[in-house]
C-alpha cells in the first residue's frame, strides 16, 4: 500500500489542501491519502484554532473521496511533533510505504519544525507547489541542505518504498485558497453590522 500522509492544523481545511492531496495521488501513483488532522500545531496559536471536532468535520467536508482517510491519530497516539507521529505510524505499519505531503508553503519553513532532518530520513517527501511561496521555497533551508537527494518530479511514482532521503517538488495548476485568507475573511463578516 503506498500511502500519502498530509499533516496540519487544517484550520479550517480548504480546497487548496485537497489540491496538493490529489495532486500527490495521482503524481506518486498513491492508493490513498491520510488527512492527519493535529490537535493544535506548537508553532500556532492555540487561541485562534477551532475545536479538533470540528477542524476534522470541514477536512471530511473538503475530502470527501473514499482515498482520502480523515484521521487524529495524533490524538489518540499523543503526539505532538510530527517527527514522532511518522516514527510512530512507521511502527504500527511497516508494510505500508509511506509519503509526506506538503504544500511549498510549508517546505520554506520546514527548517523551523522539531526534527525535520529526521522526518526528511524517515520518508519520502512531495512538497506541491502553492501560490506565493513557490521561490522562498526553493531556496528554503530545507531544500538547500537535502538539494542533492531531489528527485525530479518525473519520477516522483518510484519514490514510494524508495531509498531515503528522497524528496520532490511538484508543479502543478496552482490553488489560491488558505486557511489564513479564509479565516480573515471569516473574521470580517462576523465583525460587519
Amino acid at each position: 500500500m503506498r500511502v500519502g500522509l498530509l499533516g496540519g492544523s487544517f484550520n479550517p481545511a480548504h480546497e487548496g489542501h485537497l489540491h496538493v492531496a490529489e495532486t500527490a495521488m495521482r503524481r506518486m501513483d498513491l492508493d490513498r491519502v491520510v488527512w492527519l488532522v493535529s490537535p493544535q500545531n506548537p508553532l500556532k496559536d492555540a487561541a485562534q484554532t477551532a475545536p479538533l471536532d470540528q477542524r476534522m468535520a470541514g477536512a471530511r467536508a473538503i475530502a470527501a473521496s473514499p482515498s482520502m482517510l480523515i484521521s487524529d491519530f495524533e490524538t489518540r497516539a499523543g503526539t505532538r511533533w510530527t517527527v514522532d507521529t511518522l516514527r510512530a505510524l512507521k511502527a504500527r505499519h511497516p508494510a505500508v510505504d509511506f509519503v509526506w505531503l506538503m504544500g511549498s508553503d510549508n517546505l520554506a519553513g520546514f527548517h523551523r519544525w522539531r526534527g525535520w532532518t529526521d522526518i526528511f530520513r524517515l520518508m519520502p517527501i512531495a512538497v506541491v507547489a502553492r501560490p506565493g511561496s513557490l521561490l522562498e521555497s526553493r531556496t528554503a533551508p530545507a531544500a538547500a541542505r537535502f538539494a542533492t537527494f531531489r528527485v525530479p518530479s518525473r519520477k516522483a511514482r518510484l519514490m514510494p518504498g524508495g531509498a531515503t532521503p528522497a524528496w520532490t517538488y511538484l508543479r502543478a495548476p496552482l490553488n489560491p485558497e488558505s486557511s489564513t485568507a479564509l479565516r480573515a475573511a471569516r473574521a470580517g463578516h462576523d465583525a460587519a453590522p
